[in-house]
């Protein structure tokens, strides 16, 4: 349910469970953890969904046999933040849960238009998975990181945008092929001019 498309250069990883909001049953969430891990040597990858929501996190079931806190989803934002080429989320719906942490991972966040996102872990007893607060509030400050984690608030696409949590909204017809067009230029760079540059701008200035 995890279908991979894999050149060498370019990797698209799109979650195919359509029928049930594209949620994450642990066999899922490894496919999605080594698929980013055995696409290091691409240039690029592109993160997508198939229907109308991106993913809403965890499969009910899953979640309460423990998938809710499984070191995987950890694992899996760490891959994508440890790529060394370029990460596109390419949102076809709404962001939920668990799966805000790649979202949260990925070095552009691109969206279609009635996307939500939200991270209800203080409804519903659970803890954020480690990193992603951290990721939350260096895109949109921590007063904003509060009103999602603590505040439970939903964030439409245009107050995400207005934020800085997405970079840009484009119409579904055009969602993929709008990522790709965004990693054009990486996938026609050689591995270490695009590693340099991802270096260069993770730097912080004394």
């Amino acid at each position: 349910m995890i279908d991979v498309q894999n050149d060498g250069t370019l990797c698209v990883l799109t979650i195919n469970r359509p029928d049930k909001a594209n949620s994450l049953k642990a066999d899922m969430l490894e496919a999605l953890c080594v698929g980013v891990e055995e696409a290091r040597g691409a240039r690029a990858i592109i993160l997508t969904g198939m229907g109308k929501v991106f993913s809403a996190g965890a499969d009910l079931e899953a979640a309460k046999a423990g998938l809710a806190t499984s070191a995987l989803w950890e694992r899996l934002s760490g891959a994508i933040s440890r790529h060394p080429g370029l990460t596109i989320a390419a949102l076809n719906g709404t962001v939920a849960g668990g799966a805000m942490g790649m979202f949260l991972a990925c070095d552009l966040r691109i969206a279609v238009p009635g996307t939500k996102v939200f991270y209800p872990v203080m409804k519903l007893g659970f803890l954020p998975q480690p990193s992603d607060p951290a990721r939350l509030s260096a895109l949109v400050g921590p007063s904003r990181a509060k009103m999602i984690l603590m505040a439970g608030q939903k964030i439409t696409t245009d107050d995400a945008l207005t934020w800085g949590l997405i970079d840009e909204v484009t119409e579904p017809e055009s969602l993929l092929d709008r990522a790709r067009e965004l990693a054009q230029d990486v996938c026609a760079a050689t591995p270490d001019h695009a590693r340099a540059i991802k270096g260069l701008i993770a730097q912080r200035l004394h």
